[in-house]
């Protein structure tokens, strides 16, 4: 590598020094000599290739190209293609070291080729496949008569009658070699070039032929060796394809590259053609074609013989094959079946028919699971279509139907144990994956998903066949009681024999799942559905009340069992997914309420009562964490979604009352305390549904919630005492454990009513009261402790988001001058500087409070602004302005960004007569200081490489542009706006910010379209004059090639070009020897 660094070095000075207008004719002719020697050599057309593949010197390619022209020959194919490959990779997308025209310039020559090129590659492919054809072996077996007729609507005309017939050849070494190159030359040209009729039948066909040699089984290889270890006929080593070896690459027994390689590089031609979404009208036929040619591999794929069930076929392929077979499947209905679909020589039916077996006899779980996508993608377009033509809904259905149950019911068999054990147990259950879910849990909610899209479609059917399977695992469940034996306080199930315990264990699992299932339906049972599907829901909720209140009522949560580490999980998860499933329909059980408001209620009534009464026993810190949250989760549910006027008097959650607000009982968890108390403070405080006002007994619901209140802050108020007191070491840990008990609890009540009705907000605000003023009192006392300051920053942002206006302007403005008299410079830089820490999101919560109140219509806040802008700029600014800081520093810029959006009129004392008539009069500018070193601020961050609060502000600025035209007040567009141009044009030339290159140059365009006279005539010149690295000549070549357009398209386009072609003229200045002198 050294050496060839070493010669592209010394070929590059020869190269410039020859063309060098200083160098005499004896010195070029002695040059000349030098490279005629070197263009002789043996192996010369490697190093070119080295030299062609590393310079920027236009020079060395010419000279590189000329020695390839020397050595043409037969023999040198493989050369050929190497250098076509490189060419599409270089030059199609060429790197920046050319200027836009030379782009343009060498894409349009490209362009000019590729019919020839296409042409000589299918002259490749047709003539090898056709030599090789001629002493192939005998054909393979004739298919089944149902696949014959499958094929016959598949596969019309003679062509591929051809095409299914021929026998696949046996290739040589070289041969093999050489169609990889050309295969892989395709896949990039087609990468980059526009469909057209320059990709005729006949290539098509080609590729056929080869992707069909991924349909056959692989050859395991016997030895590995080296696919280019073959040599040419004068003795040389054919070059790689890619420049080097392949690692990793599968070879096939006797030196034979794996054949299976040539089906998955003919894949992948196939893939990039059929991921252009945009198809000329003349391409649409020949789409069709390749459609139906890949069809006929799909039924080869999924052809059983007696050798071969689909699924041992699948598994022993080539996986990268299958993975790019199920790739076109994907783009297929994704992309192009909306324009296939009405095609009548495309039998879509058939297709689904294939697609099911291929889906259901995958080898791989990443595999299924890919498959189940492009139903899912399918379902999604059905759906669609189906709204879409709602007259014709019946016929689009009941030409899909039979699939689609067939669909329904394989996958509901796929996620049961008593049909695929097997598979299921390979499923890990304990590895998190980067969505936080198991390989079982994404295995089960993905082919959920598919059960609910068919449900969707054919609700009652889906129905029809789900709840049958469900009631006979529900069987099972509810006919353990009769196996539980009682000795003395220890309670056991039964059941002991192993094979007893297996299929218990499979049928809870199947329970599990199905009761999840249901779950998932019950969205299908409600809105104008209601009345019609009311008997099938009513079923579903009685069914899950019953399994409910039986699960509660024996407990089975604790009983011990022969296999307590299987059965014991088991009956916890499916007495969980049974509350979980009555929770999803909580809607549904309050359209029933509204519906039998007015009427005969007592259905509804013991529906509720059972479910409470099921609820109720496990609300205690004895039951298992998981039975007990899904308890929590349903009864947050029955109060916030139901709101039965009677639930509070009901004795199951009378005792709950009792349970949480006696001190001597045992504590419940966090998470399930704070959702039993939020649903205790729900049933008292949100209205009732189709109740009037004068019906609602807001008073007796404000005592009883004051006194719910008063019980869950006891400890938490009685702090009041130590509010003037610094903390001791001995208090402080039990004052902080009573904080962190009780602030995240009242934080939860409160954001759970921030958007009802103003009634809810002020009982609850009323009952809090207390609790806040001590918050207030204790806060100075904690300062310095960020853990505890954390915590009551929080539970004071969510009463500013959700009580403000009830807690009253004279004590929220008490709130905030206590806040801000707290953080000064020295306590904020204390707490900033600790990135990441408890310290760090104080401040953010700090500022996240100041947001809030800044955006507060009315006058009442206003007096603040001072004292806010001036902490933003004066205190947190200079602090967070040179280090990362991303969290501080991105809710900063909100607050600066809320101050001005909502406070215009603070800087900007426009009336409404000036607005009316435009340009009459310029807007008076008040507090002009301010607003400067906020757009300061701004202006700095993007000079910063975060690119996360590059966008943000970014977006910031367009959005004053849009609501307030900051881009047009005189202040900015006389003194900021040329800045901001040229710092975003800067960022575009360092590429530092190269993900926002779009949102930087709309908005460059909008600054720009202020003014356009003085962006052309005054900005781009002096721009131009400020750019180092160029000279006159290349500044008056930029200027020129800038065009003076003002519609969008075209002056993003002039941006690109401008950043472009100055980065390239930079970058062949900088690349000159120096002492050159440029003419």
């Amino acid at each position: 590598m050294a050496s060839e660094e070493s010669s592209l070095r010394a070929l590059e000075s020869l190269m410039t020094e020859f063309f060098h207008s200083c160098t005499t004719n004896e010195r070029k002719r002695e040059i000349e000599e030098l490279l005629n020697n070197f263009a002789q050599q043996m192996g010369a057309w490697r190093h070119c290739l080295y030299f062609l593949s590393n310079t920027r010197n236009e020079y060395v390619m010419m000279y590189s190209l000329t020695v390839f022209e020397l050595i043409q020959s037969p023999t040198m194919a493989f050369l050929g293609l190497v250098l076509l490959k490189t060419t599409s990779e270089e030059l199609a997308c060429p790197r920046e070291d050319l200027s836009v025209a030379r782009k343009d310039e060498l894409r349009k020559l490209l362009l000019e080729q590729v019919p020839t090129v296409l042409g000589l590659l299918t002259g490749i492919l047709e003539t090898i496949w056709d030599k090789h054809s001629v002493t192939a072996a005998t054909p393979p077996p004739s298919p089944t008569s149902g696949e014959s007729e499958l094929l016959g609507s598949l596969l019309q005309g003679t062509q591929y009658s051809k095409l299914l017939s021929q026998p696949i050849p046996a290739l040589d070494d070289d041969s093999q070699q050489l169609c990889s190159l050309a295969l892989e030359c395709l896949a990039h040209l087609f990468s980059w070039i526009p469909l057209s009729t320059s990709i005729t039948p006949s290539l098509l066909a080609s590729i056929f032929h080869f992707a069909r040699f991924g349909c056959d089984l692989r050859v395991k290889p016997k030895t590995p060796p080296s696919i280019y270890s073959s040599c040419s006929s004068n003795g040389e080593h054919a070059p790689p394809a890619n420049g080097g070896g392949r690692p990793g690459h599968e070879t096939g027994g006797g030196g034979q590259v794996d054949r299976s390689r040539l089906g998955v590089l003919a894949m992948t031609c196939i893939n990039e053609l059929v991921s252009k979404n945009c198809v000329p009208l003349d391409f649409e036929e020949y789409l069709l074609r390749m459609f139906q040619q890949t069809f006929f591999l799909l039924q080869r794929l999924t052809r059983e013989n007696n050798a071969h069930t689909v699924k041992s076929r699948l598994q022993e392929l080539d996986e990268s094959y299958v993975e790019k077979f199920t790739d076109f499947l994907r783009l297929f209905v994704s992309v192009h079946l909306r324009r296939i679909e009405s095609n009548a020589q495309f039998p879509v039916v058939e297709f689904l028919a294939l697609l099911f077996k291929y889906t259901f006899n995958q080898p791989t779980h990443e595999g299924y699971f890919a498959c189940l996508d492009i139903w899912s993608i399918f379902l999604d377009y059905l759906t669609t279509k189906i709204k879409s033509r709602l007259a014709d809904r019946d016929g689009v259905l009941n030409r899909y139907k039979d699939a689609l149950v067939l669909l329904l019911r394989e996958v509901l068999n796929r996620i049961q144990f008593r049909y695929n054990q097997a598979q299921l147990e390979e499923l890990d259950d304990e590895t998190l994956d980067d969505d936080q879910q198991t390989e079982w849990q994404r295995y089960l909610r993905q082919s959920l998903e598919v059960v609910v899209k068919v449900m969707e479609l054919l609700p009652s059917h889906a129905f029809a066949t789900l709840f049958p399977v469900l009631q006979e695992d529900l069987d099972v469940y509810l006919g353990l009681q009769q196996f539980i034996v009682t000795s003395g306080t220890s309670r056991r199930l039964n059941i002991t024999a192993e094979n007893d315990c297996r299929r218990l264990h499979c049928a809870l699992r199947d329970l599990s799942s199905l009761l999840q299932a249901v779950g998932r339906l019950a969205g299908y049972f409600i809105g104008d559905v209601f009345a019609a599907r009311f008997n099938d829901a009513l079923a579903v909720v009685e069914r899950l009340v019953e399994v409910t209140c039986y699960g509660s009522q024996i407990s089975l949560y604790d009983l011990e069992t022969a296999v307590p580490s299987v059965l014991k999980p088991d009956l916890i998860d499916v007495h969980a997914q049974s509350l979980a499933a009555l929770q999803a329909y909580s809607h549904w059980l309050a359209q029933f309420y509204s519906e039998v408001q007015r009427q005969n209620q007592s259905r509804f009534i013991s529906l509720v009562t059972s479910t409470m009464d099921a609820t109720a026993p496990l609300i205690t810190a004895k039951v298992p964490e998981k039975l007990l949250l899904s308890a929590c989760h349903l009864m947050v549910s029955m109060a916030t979604t139901v709101r039965p006027v009677f639930l509070v008097t009901l004795p199951a959650v009378q005792n709950i009352f009792n349970l949480i607000t006696e001190s001597q009982t045992r504590r419940l968890p966090q998470e399930a305390h704070m959702l039993v108390c939020r649903a205790l403070s729900n049933m008292l405080l949100l209205p009732w549904s189709n109740l009037p006002e004068s019906e609602q007994q807001w008073q007796t619901r404000s005592s009883s919630h004051a006194s719910l209140l008063a019980a869950l802050t006891r400890h938490y108020r009685l702090l009041r005492g130590t509010a003037n007191q610094p903390p001791h070491r001995l208090g402080l840990e039990d004052t902080k454990a009573v904080l962190h008990q009780t602030l995240p609890v009242l934080r939860d009540i409160v954001d759970s009513i921030s958007g009802e009705s103003t009634k809810s907000r002020q009982i609850c605000y009323q009952s809090l009261q207390e609790s806040v003023q001590v918050s207030l009192g204790l806060f100075p006392v904690f300062i310095q402790q960020p853990d505890v300051t954390d915590e009551m920053l929080s539970f004071f942002l969510t009463l500013f988001q959700g009580l403000r206006v009830q807690m009253g302007v004279p004590f929220t403005g008490q709130i905030i001058h206590t806040f801000l008299s707290m953080f000064t410079r020295e306590q904020l830089a204390a707490s900033i500087l600790q990135e990441g820490s408890a310290g760090c999101r104080v401040v953010e919560k700090f500022l996240k409070i100041l947001q809030v109140v800044v955006q507060e219509p009315g006058q009442a806040f206003k007096p603040f602004l001072p004292s806010i802008i001036a902490l933003c700029m004066e205190q947190v600014y200079p602090i967070v302005a040179e280090r990362s800081s991303p969290d501080v520093k991105a809710e900063m810029f909100e607050l600066l960004y809320q101050v001005l959006h909502h406070n215009w009129r603070y800087f900007f004392k426009t009336s409404v007569l000036a607005s009316v008539q435009r340009g009459s009069a310029e807007e008076t500018m008040e507090n002009e200081a301010q607003f400067s070193a906020a757009m300061q601020a701004f202006g700095q961050s993007f000079l910063q490489p975060d690119i996360h609060i590059f966008k943000q502000n970014l977006s910031y600025l367009e959005s004053l542009n849009s609501k307030h035209k900051l881009y047009h007040r005189k202040l900015f567009r006389t003194s900021m706006l040329f800045h901001f141009i040229n710092v975003l044009l800067q960022v575009l030339l360092h590429k530092s910010h190269d993900l926002l290159q779009e949102e930087i140059a709309l908005a460059v365009y909008n600054m720009a379209s202020v003014d356009f006279d003085a962006f052309y005539s005054a900005f781009m010149p002096e721009f131009l004059n400020g750019c180092q690295g160029v000279d006159a000549n290349q500044r008056a070549v930029l200027g020129r090639n800038f065009k003076l357009e003002r519609d969008l398209p075209s002056f993003t386009q002039s941006v690109h070009r401008l950043v472009n072609d100055l980065r390239y003229y930079r970058l062949c200045n900088s690349s000159l020897p120096t002492g050159t002198v440029k003419l």
